[in-house]
């Protein structure tokens, strides 16, 4: 009797320890992290950037609340229930998916029903800051998002100048590892430049990263600015940046 329970104290012991490690290694390598100050979308899946994705943010800084919180519901053409509006109809301003956020605090505990990332009947204004605080994307992006999304992960706000791999580093997101030509960075980069970003740069241009705006960036830059159209200057801004992660 008393080593068939020890064998079940033994057991329950062994399933707790499983049960408290995976959702800790499920927020650490799945994950989406929006930047406002570029108005960015970043979904992060088995540690490793998968997609970058333009979206639209509040009016104003304050109506899309910044911090850390949880994707905690998923819906299919959610209706638009303020003005009776179904689902899937033209009109619905929140589009094909609604993925619902638990925003705790100044903002009442809503169970992921006022705030989420969805999609939009006004496509032009992705890129913008346009919305009471909810954060838009393109019908297409957020499918694709709302299929690989799993409830509880994490979803992390904020307004930075830094890359999204300094910020998977910053909140532990991943292995920090991103998949080819979804990186992103927000500043103005030009000789003597250092970091991330001139690293993210270099991946760009084929060269090699080591996050150091020399020389040999110079010469890439200036060839690639002429390749463009553009003034070939050798400074990275918002004009190079955008040819750079044009799709």
């Amino acid at each position: 009797m008393l080593l068939k329970k020890l064998v079940f104290t033994l057991g329950l012991l062994l399933l707790s320890s499983c049960l408290m490690v995976k959702p800790a290694d499920a927020a650490e390598k799945e994950a989406i992290i929006i930047n406002k100050s570029n108005n960015q979308l970043a979904f992060y899946e088995n540690g490793k950037l998968q997609k970058v994705f333009p979206v639209a943010t509040g009016r104003t800084r304050s109506l899309t609340p910044e911090g850390k919180f949880s994707l905690v519901n998923k819906v299919k053409n959610r209706p638009w229930y303020k003005e009776g509006i179904p689902g899937g109809d033209p009109r619905n301003p929140l589009g094909a998916r609604w993925l619902g956020i638990k925003v705790p605090g100044d903002w009442g505990h809503t169970s992921g029903n006022m705030y989420g990332v969805h999609g939009t009947n006004q496509p032009s204004s992705i890129g913008t800051y346009v919305s009471s605080g909810c954060i838009r994307m393109y019908n297409k992006d957020v499918i694709w998002l709302y299929d690989r999304a799993d409830k509880n992960i994490p979803v992390y706000i904020t307004s930075s100048s830094s890359s999204f791999t300094a910020l998977a580093q910053k909140y532990g997101v991943g292995a920090n590892k991103a998949v080819a030509g979804n990186e992103f960075f927000n500043e103005t980069l030009r000789y003597g430049s250092k970091g991330d970003s001139v690293a993210i740069l270099q991946r760009k241009l084929n060269i090699k990263a080591d996050g150091m705006f020399g020389p040999q960036t110079l010469r890439a830059v200036k060839k690639y600015q002429t390749s463009k159209g553009l003034v070939a200057d050798g400074i990275v801004g918002p004009k190079t940046r955008k040819a750079l992660f044009s799709k």
